[in-house]
């Protein structure tokens, strides 16, 4: 195995095609917050990635969280349609067009409903990882500390270290004993944490929770004083009848925190980057402040096509959702069928998967992820990518089309050689 250190940390997100050298990551003095960012461990997998493509091998890639199925045609003719008018082209407001404010608190009051109000307590952002990012800026600083998931979504994390603060990794696999976790953390920890960051349904794990869990969160919140922010980027991925709650729909909850969501999912527009925040009036003030010193808003005309998709797009964001489900049930039987111990998720477009037990314990699972791509041209993320919680885990994205992950697990199983049966 090569050491995952070798490469530095580039890019905040999913993926790069950039590598820089530890020995010099950088040819400048850079700040003490870029030299505290963890190494990249995808920056082997990719590079190993894009070689084989370049010698013409079909890579399956279940690695990164990005959709591959369009947006509603509707919402399609609708930017095409606004992009040709010349009035729309300038600076856009940093909070956001109010029609779309308004579009989000409807969308609210219908799936959660919560009452929010477009002026002070919605703000539309570039992705609900700007969101994090900006509130993290808005709310922490030197000598802070904030509680943040494990294993970790990256950019939950990287946030955290970007705004000069620290982090305390607490396992939300068990939703009982997390709340168990904080409770004890802000009692026993000085100076106690300023902010909670949560994500349900969760990436990686796949974990979720039920409405008591947030009423819970509020109570602990007011007691010890800390704010919450929570992600519910895969609200709108949910299978089997569950339906992810929101954090804001439990009384109190816009007293202690706010809430980012994203179109990247349900809607099929993670390109496009819109996103919102909504919930405590004064945090969402904060964060204005942060943007309107870095940039402006989402451009326009994307701003117009994603009230179209609030508005129209909900039979298609439920198909989504059964298409996600779909693939999940294929992956899943797959694997199952080829021997390897499988839990189906709840919700969002990822599998998060044990490492098969006659490899647990042989090798990380980093070393497992490089065998599966050298070996069955099969790219998946390594559990240790999401922090060390994550060890002896894959984490398997659902974007590829049914007949790829039936030929994926076909690929997985000449490798693995512990299938049940030939007819997978």
């Amino acid at each position: 195995m090569t050491n995952s250190k070798e490469y530095e940390f580039v890019q905040n997100g999913d993926s790069t095609d950039q590598l820089c050298e530890n020995s010099r990551p950088f040819g400048v003095d850079v700040s003490d917050r870029v030299k505290r960012l963890p190494a990249y461990l995808f920056a082997e997998l990719n590079k190993l990635k894009y070689e084989k493509r370049k010698a013409g091998v079909d890579v399956i890639d279940l690695g990164m969280g990005s959709p591959s199925d369009p947006p509603a045609s509707r919402v399609i003719d609708k930017l095409i349609e606004v992009v040709r008018n010349p009035r729309l082209h300038a600076y856009s407001h940093a909070s956001g067009l109010m029609q779309l404010r308004k579009e989000v608190t409807s969308r609210y009051l219908k799936y959660y409903g919560v009452r929010l109000d477009p002026n002070s307590e919605v703000i539309i952002c570039m992705g609900s990882k700007e969101a994090l990012s900006y509130l993290c800026l808005a709310l922490l600083g030197s000598g802070d500390t904030s509680i943040v998931p494990s294993p970790y979504f990256p950019p939950h994390l990287h946030a955290v270290m970007l705004a000069s603060a620290n982090a305390i990794l607490l396992d939300v696999t068990k939703p009982d004993e997390l709340l168990s976790n904080i409770a004890s953390t802000c009692q026993f920890l000085q100076p106690k944490p300023k902010l909670l960051i949560l994500n349900y349904p969760h990436n990686p794990t796949t974990a979720v929770v039920d409405p008591e869990f947030y009423v819970e969160i509020v109570r602990l919140a007011k007691r010890f004083g800390f704010m919450v922010i929570s992600d519910l980027a895969y609200g709108d991925v949910c299978f089997g009848g569950y339906k992810a709650p929101s954090f804001l729909s439990v009384a109190g909850a816009k007293d202690v925190g706010v809430e980012t969501t994203t179109m990247s999912k349900g809607y099929n527009m993670a390109g496009w980057r819109v996103g919102f925040c909504c919930g405590n009036a004064e945090i969402i003030r904060a964060l204005s402040t942060i943007k309107t010193y870095y940039n402006y808003g989402v451009f326009s005309p994307l701003q117009i096509a994603a009230i179209t998709a609030i508005r129209f797009s909900d039979r298609e964001v439920e198909s989504q959702a059964k298409i996600y489900q779909k693939r999940r049930d294929i992956l899943c039987n797959g694997l199952e069928r080829i021997g390897w111990q499988v839990d189906k998720p709840q919700a969002t477009m990822f599998v998060w998967q044990k490492i098969p037990l006659e490899f647990s314990g042989k090798m990380s699972s980093f070393d497992f992820a490089m065998k599966l791509l050298r070996e069955a041209d099969v790219l998946v993320s390594p559990g240790s990518a999401f922090g060390e919680a994550g060890e002896g885990y894959l984490r398997m994205a659902l974007v590829e089309k049914d007949d790829r992950l039936k030929q994926a697990v076909r690929q997985i199983k000449k490798i693995c050689n512990i299938g049940k049966n030939n007819n997978s």
